[in-house]
């Protein structure tokens, strides 16, 4: 399998899920410029995190107009898998390929922190791999991860069994204190009806490798590299 790492001007997580791909999966893996249109040789795409276009009028409103971005929903439309992180799930958002909105975080902080993820359904190309209600200890890096939706857009989420991950206590608890951007329901990840788009606010590529701090990043791209039929380097 190929992925694809998008890169648009103010990326810079991009190298990191490169590394991640290439040197622990053993994946092939090509960065793919704002303005390219063709993604056909790909069998993955990765929105990485980062400030695209320098987030100006707001995350991700302007990347959401990028060429790419047309291909980007194109590929989405033929079930293929596309992950979005952090700045990669406010652009997913912003291009409707989401639900909802990534608003600034409760308490108008920068966060950079660790934190605490209960996976809420492995029926996921992107959870496969990982345990029901498994907690990941994965790193958040953002001013404007407070995830927002309508109470209908909430209801449906819920209901189709789409919301992914959400911020919990160590032990799996859902709780206020867990909570680092007050998103509505602690949510930090969701995906998409079709189940082959996810975003997520925290970033799985940097807790990929025991050097990093932990490694429980690791089951997800282990999940689509699965998911698609490839070996998975040991």
């Amino acid at each position: 399998m190929r992925f694809g790492i998008v890169v648009f001007p103010g990326t810079w997580s991009d190298r990191d899920c490169h590394h991640i791909v290439t040197q622990v999966l053993g994946q092939p893996a090509d960065y793919v410029w704002h303005k390219s249109t063709d993604l056909s040789t790909f069998d993955c795409i990765i929105l990485p995190g980062g400030f695209s276009y320098g987030d100006y009028l707001r995350t991700g409103a302007i990347a959401r107009f990028s060429p790419v971005m047309r291909a980007v929903e194109r590929f989405a439309a033929q079930d293929k898998l596309v992950i979005g992180i952090c700045n990669g799930f406010q652009v997913l958002c912003e291009t409707g390929l989401l639900p909802g909105v990534l608003m600034r975080n409760k308490h108008l902080e920068f966060r950079c922190q660790w934190t605490n993820l209960r996976t809420e359904t492995v029926a996921t190309p992107f959870t496969a791999a990982c345990s029901p209600r498994q907690v990941l200890r994965i790193p958040i890096s953002h001013g404007e991860g407070c995830y927002y939706a309508g109470d209908a857009t909430l209801r449906d989420l819920n209901a189709n069994n789409q919301v992914v991950f959400r911020y919990a206590t160590p032990d799996g608890e859902i709780t206020e204190d867990a909570n680092p951007n007050g998103s509505l329901e602690n949510i930090a990840g969701i995906c998409s009806r079709g189940r082959n788009v996810l975003g997520m606010m925290p970033h799985p590529e940097r807790c990929a490798e025991a050097i990093l701090g932990g490694t429980d990043g690791l089951p997800i791209f282990q999940s689509i590299v699965q998911s698609l039929g490839a070996a998975v380097r040991p």
